[in-house]
């Protein structure tokens, strides 16, 4: 397997494929990089570089006890482009993945990055409170803490009923894309996805995202029940300079997945605007 060390030891496993201007992606909580196969495998195709770890205690990584939060997910981000000297990289991030780059950005600035693309990402934060009153309770979150505690396995087969969607009357999931989800979130360690929970849904990105000075694209999907788009697109594409906004009436959290081909070719689009913008 391709890895590589991070300062305290932790071992971060990436895929690496294809050739040309580079993307790396940052998937979402609680899966691993194999998330983003379908967006990897169609842009390698079209002459890109594409590259994506699965974050510490995720997937093929190890499980470490510490820096399983959204400092440490951004340092992790930072050791890996330095590690694989990265540069004019574009940076995509899918919900958690969305934090992860927005935090980068804000610990690490952009002297390395081309654009950057947010899609159904968690901030600027989404836990209720007296400055975010639209927010998610935070017993919500309590309760996804406790159902991993008590039994993960069904907690993820539950969970990603919502994240694709599948409740939706006359909207189809295959059984497949459920026990695919329910593989990749059971690889994780039940420690790093328990505390990740604290990571993305109450850090506060607002000053991360003020700092944002690079072409970027945000994505929802409309009816997203698990990071709702009000209170998190759009309040994103206000602090972000410039930003460019594609929402999508009915789509779920899980869009990356269950549209695909709606996905690849938008996102396709602006990763080219972005390379006529840079070779201009």
């Amino acid at each position: 397997m391709s890895t590589i060390t991070m300062k305290d030891g932790t071992s971060i496993y990436y895929k690496d494929w294809g050739t040309g201007p580079t993307i790396l992606f940052s998937h979402g909580w609680p899966l691993s990089s194999d998330a983003w196969d379908g967006q990897l495998h169609f842009l390698a195709e079209k002459g890109f570089r594409v590259i994506a770890h699965d974050r510490r205690g995720h997937g093929r990584s190890s499980q470490p006890w510490s820096g399983n939060d959204m400092n440490g997910y951004a340092d992790d981000l930072s050791e890996l482009i330095e590690g694989l000297d990265l540069g004019n990289v574009t940076l995509v991030g899918h919900s958690t993945g969305g934090g992860e780059v927005v935090r980068y950005i804000g610990r690490h600035g952009t002297s390395r990055v081309l654009a950057a693309v947010l899609i159904a990402a968690v901030p600027p934060i989404m836990v209720k409170s007296a400055t975010n009153p639209e927010g998610i309770p935070i017993e919500v979150f309590d309760g996804s803490r406790q159902g991993l505690a008590k039994d993960r396995s069904q907690f993820y087969k539950d969970f990603a009923i919502p994240f694709y969607g599948a409740n939706r009357s006359g909207f189809s999931v295959s059984q497949g894309m459920i026990d695919q989800f329910w593989l990749w979130s059971m690889q994780g360690g039940l420690k790093n996805i328990y505390d990740s929970v604290k990571a993305f849904s109450e850090t506060d990105f607002t000053e991360d995202l003020r700092k944002i000075d690079v072409p970027t694209l945000i994505m929802h999907g409309e009816d997203d029940q698990i990071v709702p788009i009000d209170d998190t697109a759009k309040k994103s594409a206000k602090l972000i300079k410039g930003a460019k906004e594609i929402y999508y009436p009915g789509l779920p959290h899980g869009l990356t997945a269950t549209h695909a081909e709606t996905v690849n070719a938008d996102l396709l689009e602006f990763l080219k605007s972005v390379q006529r913008r840079q070779a201009a």
